[in-house]
């Protein structure tokens, strides 16, 4: 297992160089640049001014001057100034964080407490009207896009109830009641596509689980069913839910931003939304960057839960 964790702790760098190169190139391929958008169409510019406007920013040089500029510092924990407004990239993303995985990680608390059971129900009871229902249900939210479902949501609390979420972002720490009516809303409206997804693999693996000859042998024995359904069957058709799981959260981290527009969170998805129409890029790359950190990372946290889920599978 040690040595498995450590092949995979190597690949993280050349995975992480290979992610920055991308990031790196593709911000620049960019029509336009932050000289573009702070000179707001003046034509009357000359080049030399711009580049004395680059140099001031610190994105005058060639490329590989500019990348090993960027990478050093970001070793050194400095991931630049950002060009809009001057603030430190790391402080802002010190704020938008604790938002986007608040909503990530509520989203699939939200998702996998009624998934699951929803998938279990369907695989037992089989060809019933639960299972008609649950299938149902997961085509549904499977077909809802996320941002239409926020608007939805938004439209219907104020409109039905008089109620909108707080705009003004509270920490949970401060006030959790505030907290939780800030974020119930984008976090359900982000778990409806990975609720369904749950759901359906859960269903899937659990019909195939449920055919297996250990499964029989233990209700020969007389083991009470639902012993079986939670001890032996549901465990083992948990793997390929804790990969989705663990895609999802990656994918999710950069998806809920349309999600932070709509309910004016400041989260990560939101900033980089604005880094990219503002062309500010450090904040681009720090931010596309820590979306991938975060991505390998709950990757390498799935392989290692395999193990602790089912016992026979050895990590070497």
């Amino acid at each position: 297992m040690y040595r498995h964790v450590a092949r995979r702790l190597l690949l993280l760098f050349p995975t992480l160089i290979g992610m920055s190169l991308i990031v790196f190139m593709a911000v620049r391929l960019l029509p336009g640049d932050i000289v573009d958008v702070l000179t707001a169409g003046d034509t009357t510019i000359t080049d030399q001014q711009r580049e004395q406007i680059r140099e001031q920013l610190g994105i005058s040089g060639s490329y590989p001057e500019q990348y090993a500029r960027w990478v050093g510092d970001a070793v050194r924990g400095d991931f630049g100034i950002s060009l809009r407004n001057t603030t430190p990239v790391s402080e802002t993303l010190g704020v938008a964080i604790p938002i986007t995985l608040e909503i990530v990680l509520l989203g699939l608390l939200i998702a996998t407490v009624v998934g699951v059971p929803l998938g279990v129900i369907s695989a037992v009871r089989r060809d019933s009207s639960r299972d008609y229902a649950s299938r149902l249900a997961g085509l549904i939210g499977i077909s809802i896009p996320s941002f239409w479902l926020a608007t939805l949501l938004l439209l219907f609390t104020s409109r039905i109830f008089g109620w909108v979420p707080p705009y003004s972002y509270v920490s949970p720490f401060d006030d959790p009641w505030t907290n939780l009516q800030q974020f119930i809303l984008p976090a359900l409206s982000v778990s409806v596509f990975t609720m369904a997804i749950v759901m359906r693999m859960v269903r899937a693996t659990m019909l195939e689980v449920l055919s297996q000859d250990y499964v029989r042998t233990a209700r020969a024995k007389g083991i009470a069913w639902r012993r079986v359904i939670l001890k032996h069957a549901l465990r083992n058709a948990l793997i390929p839910v804790v990969t989705i799981v663990g895609f999802e959260v990656g994918v999710l981290m950069g998806s809920a931003a349309i999600i932070e527009l709509i309910f004016g969170l400041p989260g990560v998805g939101w900033n980089l939304l604005q880094a990219i129409f503002n062309r500010d890029y450090p904040m681009i790359q720090a931010t596309a960057m820590l979306l991938a950190t975060i991505f390998i990372v709950v990757n390498l946290l799935v392989d290692l839960l395999y193990g602790v889920i089912d016992p026979r599978i050895t990590l070497e």
